[in-house]
């Protein structure tokens, strides 16, 4: 790939990125724009390909200023970890207007350190559109990418995939792929590029077509076999399905075929299944993972028959906190992990004020499906009842069995009552420990949702409450730890 130039015309900047997902290359000249007080205004981020190209003919033969040099003693440049974050992430989206809504965040975040929490903010937002277009994508590629064997040159088996992704993600997710086929040798093709893997080394090639990756091979209709016979008619959600599985990944999933008769007789089975007791629940789970699959099968309350998702814990098995919030978000259905929406954002930014790895915590959620009430395109939180958390306490009863926590932090009502069997009051029962059952102790809070409804006087008054639980939580895990 040709270096780029970057050209100064006039009072204006040109920076032609070498690939159209480069953020190493982004990230070094913002760096140096930001240090030589260059705004957002007078830069033009133009990717290969983009209609900013023509400028590159400007080089230094014809007297064009390259970018300037920031002085030695210049002050560094600020950004938060959550902004590296989320911006490496933006980056891979195909908007060709990413990186100058990145500079210009980064240049506001030097007057204003903490402007990525200001969620109304439009290019905050924007920012976080584009991070979850990109891991939703990424999701679908770890999903939906289906080897299909030929032929090597060698003789030897070749396993060759074909995706069509939105963004730029595949150099991102190739590690991915290495990991998980580390001793095969496969090849994903794309229209945004190619990766290929000989089990020792990594490669990338140009842009590929459809009719270059292989249409079957003579394993297919044993997957297909294995694939009806796991598929499960009780969990079956045909608008959640359309939603997590889009049509357009259809044509490249040899079992995408057989789904139209299986949705067809589903019910007939399902009847089977709740004759046989099949669908019956008697001894909890003894793994996570069998948790999470138990989970996804649960309708023993309302919320587990809308379009949603179970959404399981996450933290380590032996963790010695453990941290219950009342049920799963949009968002958090979305990607079928905990606390990933605005209130986990604002838990994060708490736990790690005060010191708390959330890293080092598990975790999860009182009731493991999203209540919500559908209007027009927006799903709406519902709060779950006492009959549906009491219901869900089998769940995060199993949970604790497994995991084991020294110290339980409840956020909300819902998360304590699932853990005392009882209602409780937030400002009565906050700032000491409850003994549970097993030993465990549990402390109480407010869920960080509940800051986010609030302004002014009223929520600098309850982010001081919070603030200070989570100094107890931390203070006291310290000295279980000794």
């Amino acid at each position: 790939m040709t270096a780029m130039q970057n050209v100064s015309l006039g009072a204006h900047y040109v920076v032609n990125l070498p690939a159209p997902d480069d953020f190493g290359f982004w990230r070094e000249r913002a760096r140096s724009l930001i240090q030589c007080d260059v705004p957002p205004d007078r830069i033009s981020w133009v990717e290969p390909g983009g209609t900013g190209d023509l400028f590159a003919q400007d080089g230094p033969s014809r007297g064009a200023k390259r970018l300037p040099v920031p002085e030695p003693d210049a002050r560094p440049v600020r950004v938060s970890k959550r902004f590296m974050n989320l911006a490496r992430n933006a980056a891979l989206h195909s908007d060709p207007e990413r990186f100058g809504l990145l500079y210009r965040i980064l240049w506001r975040m030097q007057a204003n350190p903490r402007f990525l929490e200001d969620k109304a903010d439009p290019d905050v937002r924007r920012l976080e559109e584009l991070d979850k277009s990109v891991r939703r994508d990424s999701h679908k590629m770890h999903a939906f990418v289906r080897f299909r064997e030929v032929a090597g040159e060698d003789g030897a088996a070749h396993y060759v995939a074909w995706f069509e992704p939105d963004h730029h993600i595949v150099r991102a997710n190739a590690g991915f792929f290495m990991r998980r086929f580390a001793s095969m040798n496969w090849s994903i093709l794309t229209p945004r590029g190619c990766i290929h893997w000989d089990g020792e080394t990594m490669r990338e090639s140009g842009p590929a077509r459809r009719s270059d990756a292989p249409s079957g091979d003579p394993i297919e209709d044993l997957w297909k076999s294995y694939y009806a016979s796991i598929f499960n008619p009780a969990r079956l959600k045909v608008g959640a399905m359309l939603s997590e599985m889009p049509r357009k990944y259809w044509k490249n999933m040899p079992e995408a075929e057989l789904i139209p008769d299986l949705i067809a007789g589903a019910q007939a089975r399902e009847a089977s299944m709740v004759e046989t007791g099949a669908l019956a629940f008697e001894e909890r789970p003894e793994t996570l993972p069998a948790i999470a699959r138990a989970i996804e099968n649960c309708r023993k309350c309302p919320i587990g028959e809308l379009h949603n998702r179970a959404v399981m814990g996450e933290g380590p098995r032996d963790a010695t906190l453990m941290i219950v919030g009342e049920q799963p978000g949009d968002q958090e259905d979305e990607s079928g992990r905990p606390f990933v929406g605005p209130a986990g954002q604002l838990l994060d930014q708490y736990l790690e004020r005060t010191g708390i790895d959330r890293g080092a915590a598990y975790v999860t959620n009182a009731v493991k499906h999203f209540k919500y009430v559908q209007r027009g395109k927006r799903r709406i939180h519902q709060s779950p009842g006492a009959k549906e958390i009491d219901t869900c306490r089998w769940w995060i009863e199993a949970e604790r069995t497994i995991v084991k926590p020294k110290l339980v932090l409840a956020l909300g009502a819902s998360a304590a009552r699932s853990l005392l069997g009882r209602t409780v009051s937030i400002s009565k029962a906050r700032g000491q420990p409850f003994a549970l059952e097993d030993g465990a102790e549990m402390w109480v809070s407010a869920h960080p949702s509940y800051l986010l409804r609030l302004e002014g006087e009223a929520r600098e008054k309850q982010a001081a409450l919070f603030a200070a639980d989570l100094a107890a939580v931390k203070e006291r895990l310290g000295k279980i730890a000794a």
